[in-house]
């Protein structure tokens, strides 16, 4: 943002602006067009702007609240707070060190200790989708195994949630089946132990747990609110992931993957420098760094990296980032190095993402059945004047 569009936003003076940027509230660059003016990062102004919102109007805070800051909905799952992520109070990064998915699961699904030992193993009650009924790899053959599981199984909606619980597992399975075929089964059940099968990376599983540990859930993304609008109409869990899982064909969610990869070809053909620079004077957002709920470091990707060693031109590129956008790695980055650095196949990073945060989705779906309410939120109509009289027939009639 410039200086006057930083200002309107947070309705300060310029010396609080100032101020905020000496105190590292607000990061600010040199504008390429004029050195001597200054950029400021919009995702942290909007940031301080939120902090001031007895100021603003009803209505601009309820509009602003489907966006970043504002919480949505009630939940008592998981949160991003003081720059760490807690699943029911509990750090994300301190339950990777021994967790597995499956005991994450029966965290954020509050199962009983007798429901945890009863729903795992499990595998899904539908048929594997074969490579030859879905060409797209895992992202196509999810949406077909999910969308058959949609067709047929029962709404959600009043049903006891021993049940759900129960159902949330076979969905969870069938997810997985669909994106890494049952071939990978087996010897340890544990969903982290298949996925290193499957790849023929056994050697890693440990990494590819916390991983799964790490991607379970992060409060209302756009993905987990698409399953719990769907789950507030009493759809089943099948659909309400479904909901979920169709939001990830998306460019700004879920296809960092992709869109880092083509920076990496950048940098590989060139330097990091330069396909840094390309891409931001491009004004697209720079895949795989900078999140605005961590601005001072996706917690994720810090407990991935110690791990894992400094592949290249990875971290050229992340050195050229903070230089010149000042962004940090987000977990996207560190699904990168890990697939790099753990020799994985390249739709890893989408499959572990998918496969993690289907157990939060699932949570979210669980909290919604017993919100019983249906989501409906109202749209501030920016249209034509209400209230005029029109004739609505064409002009070609008599």
């Amino acid at each position: 943002m410039t200086a006057a569009e930083a200002l309107d936003v947070l309705n300060v003076r310029p010396q609080t602006l100032y101020a905020n940027v000496s105190r590292g509230k607000i990061r600010a660059k040199p504008d390429e067009a004029d050195v001597r003016r200054s950029l400021y990062h919009r995702d942290d102004v909007l940031r301080m702007a939120r902090r001031t919102n007895g100021r603003r109007k009803v209505e601009i805070v309820s509009s602003e609240a489907m966006q970043y800051g504002d919480p949505v909905l009630p939940s008592a799952i998981s949160t991003a707070a003081d720059g760490r992520l807690y699943y029911r109070g509990h750090d994300a990064t301190a339950l990777a060190d021994s967790a597995s998915l499956e005991d994450i699961a029966a965290l954020l699904w509050e199962c009983t200790p007798a429901e945890a030992a009863d729903i795992w193993p499990v595998s899904s009650d539908t048929a594997t989708v074969s490579d030859d009924e879905v060409v797209g790899g895992a992202l196509a053959a999810g949406l077909f195994a999910l969308a058959r599981r949609s067709a047929v199984d029962a709404p959600s909606l009043g049903r006891p949630a021993a049940v759900l619980r129960a159902e949330a597992a076979g969905v969870l399975a069938t997810l997985v089946d669909a994106m890494v075929g049952k071939r990978s089964g087996g010897g340890d059940t544990r969903i982290s132990a298949r996925l290193a099968r499957a790849w023929h990376a056994e050697t890693h599983e440990d990494l590819i747990r916390r991983t799964l540990v790490l991607m379970a859930d992060h409060e209302l993304n756009a993905s987990t609110f698409a399953t719990r609008v769907a789950i507030s109409t009493g759809a089943s869990l099948a659909a309400g992931v479904l909901a979920g899982f169709t939001t990830l064909t998306g460019p700004l969610h879920g296809g960092a993957a992709n869109a880092f990869a083509e920076l990496v070809a950048q940098a590989q053909a060139g330097n990091a420098d330069d396909a840094v620079r390309h891409w931001l004077i491009s004004q697209r957002p720079l895949p795989a760094f900078g999140h605005p709920l961590y601005p001072d470091g996706d917690p994720r990707a810090q407990a991935l990296l110690k791990l894992l060693p400094k592949v290249q031109p990875h971290e050229q590129l992340a050195v050229a980032a903070e230089q010149q956008a000042g962004e940090l790695p987000s977990i996207d980055y560190a699904l990168a190095v890990l697939t790099t650095a753990c020799g994985l196949p390249f739709d890893a990073p989408f499959v572990l993402f998918a496969t993690g945060r289907c157990v939060g989705w699932l949570a979210h779906a669980l909290e919604q059945v017993q919100a019983n309410r249906l989501i409906r939120p109202r749209a501030r109509y920016t249209g034509p004047a209400t209230g005029v009289r029109a004739d609505i027939r064409t002009r070609t009639q008599p």
